[in-house]
């Protein structure tokens, strides 16, 4: 394992919020920081000390990349493959391309969790020239499913819910006849995410399980710790781990659980993996000894993860979507600047849109319910 120390330059593909945190984190920590992203008001071209405006695939960008980075690494799981490829043949990339690659493609993430005996949900691959919708296992076929797009499909986009063979096939021409994961609709318990760092030597830390509430697709609020019994957030963490260590993950990789069944007979499935730091861990900037932005720069760097014990008894994280700005203006912030106990964060995007992500409110309090309680609130006042 390779160690990287300050002052040495961090690359990063992507230029959301995600990468914004990150390369703050990596800033002051010493190191140097590049992005690379297409859109020249990409929030984190704004803390880099260079932002490369260009595609993922462009050549001189690349070069440019492998020129000046120690490392590069990834804020979304959707650069592509050949970019990762390319990058790896003369740098450190982390996480690998080949971790990338299973979580950007849910055909080929259920195929990793089932090989690997990882539980999930009843699901069937379609994509033309494998059979047509008629052709699913009839319990997909009789009720409600969720019609998800293999690749490129975030935050409710490309999915659809849908009941019955008619209903699939019509859903299923609407995306284009793409390649596409059918899974059962669960009857859940809850929702939940753990996220997990991990450096190259193996060495792995994780945060107290959040609980999610989903609205539309878009993550609406995470409450941490979850209201969950101690077993079940043990199963979780050392599913997380497990998923991690199978990947040979380096860096942050957040792990999506729907807990189904009823109190007394409940099981935990995987959903979903994301290679990189979580909407679900934004709490950790506010309330964690090491946030999952800074760890993500540890465990790239090798140089050691950080503690991620919790410096609140309780704390939940609301989304700010686009949907609370006014046609002109902003929202009012003077509530949610006044209480002590929140913290506001906006991502610095430059233009609100319905179910946007623009930014989130935490707030800190002696329970998660009160948390919870006080942060949605506090977004209602907005």
């Amino acid at each position: 394992m390779t160690v990287i120390v300050p002052p040495a330059t961090i690359g990063m593909l992507g230029g959301g919020q995600l990468g914004r945190y990150t390369l703050v984190a990596a800033k002051l920590m010493g190191y140097r920081t590049i992005v690379l992203d297409p859109d020249p008001g990409a929030p984190a071209g704004a803390v880099a000390d260079e932002h490369l405006v260009a595609a993922f695939d462009d050549l001189a960008a690349l070069q440019r990349l492998i020129e000046v980075c120690d490392v590069v690494t990834t804020e979304f799981e959707n650069p592509p493959a050949t970019t990762l490829d390319f990058l790896a043949a003369s740098i450190c990339v982390a996480p690998g391309p080949a971790a990338v690659r299973v979580a950007q493609d849910r055909i080929a993430e259920k195929r990793f969790l089932t090989d690997h005996g990882f539980p999930v949900g009843l699901h069937a691959v379609l994509q033309v020239g494998a059979g047509g919708p008629d052709q699913l296992p009839h319990q997909l076929l009789d009720g409600e499913v969720v019609l998800k797009t293999a690749r490129l499909g975030y935050d409710g986009k490309g999915q659809r819910r849908v009941k019955g063979l008619t209903e699939l096939t019509s859903a299923w021409n609407e995306l284009g006849r793409v390649p596409c994961v059918v899974e059962a609709m669960l009857e859940l318990e809850t929702e939940a995410s753990v996220i997990v760092g991990r450096s190259a030597d193996g060495s792995t830390r994780t945060w107290p399980v959040a609980e999610n509430t989903h609205t539309d697709g878009i993550l609406d609020i995470s409450v941490v710790p979850a209201a969950l019994p101690a077993d079940v957030t043990d199963q979780a963490t050392a599913l997380a781990c497990s998923i991690a260590d199978r990947l040979d993950f380096v860096g942050v990789l957040a792990v999506e659980l729907f807990l189904v069944g009823t109190r007394d007979n409940t099981h935990l499935l995987v959903n979903e993996i994301a290679p990189r730091p979580h909407n679900s861990g934004h709490w950790t900037l506010d309330a964690s000894t090491t946030s999952q932005f800074e760890q993500q720069i540890r465990a790239i760097c090798g140089v050691g993860l950080g503690e991620t014990s919790m410096t609140s008894a309780g704390v939940a994280m609301v989304n700010l979507l686009g949907d609370l700005w006014p046609e002109s203006g902003q929202p009012n912030w003077s509530a949610a600047l006044a209480a002590p106990s929140s913290k506001l964060h906006l991502y610095g995007k430059d233009e609100s849109r319905t179910g946007r992500k623009m930014g989130h409110l935490t707030v800190l309090a002696d329970s998660s319910t009160e948390a919870a309680h006080r942060a949605q609130a506090l977004r209602s006042a907005l």
